[in-house]
């Protein structure tokens, strides 16, 4: 069980990196950014404050136009939250400071996964 678990983990990193290789490159798509940092909170639906928090950087010359973010919970099977289509709009209409939420996809068992996740962007731009 374990060795299966672990060939499916190496999987999904496997396809998550070739999502990410085979996506444009967002200086390409956001011309003119030239920072971006996401600060990232992920809770139970059920729950009010976030069980988990992480900032993250963005390196914008070579980070994919994607923001894809698997799920915290090592039960869910499947999940995750995209968050390309909000950031990505935010980004093009040239917001500096934003916010995004999503539910994850996934399922825990027989059940919908249900994790939320609340994403705040800061993002500078030239000229």
């Amino acid at each position: 069980m374990t060795n299966s678990r672990s060939r499916e983990a190496a999987q999904r990193f496997a396809d998550r990196r070739k999502r990410e290789d085979d996506a444009p490159r967002l200086a390409a798509e956001i011309p003119g950014l030239t920072t971006m940092r996401l600060s990232i909170e992920e809770r139970r639906a059920t729950v009010t404050s976030a069980e988990s928090k992480h900032l993250r950087h963005v390196i914008v010359d070579r980070a994919p136009a994607l923001f894809v973010i698997p799920c915290g919970d090592p039960a869910c099977d499947g999940g995750g939250y995209d968050l390309t289509t909000p950031i990505m709009r935010e980004l093009r209409a040239r917001r500096t400071e934003f916010s995004v939420d999503d539910e994850c996809f996934g399922n825990v068992g027989t059940s919908r996964c249900g994790r939320m996740v609340h994403a705040t962007a800061t993002a500078t731009y030239r000229g």
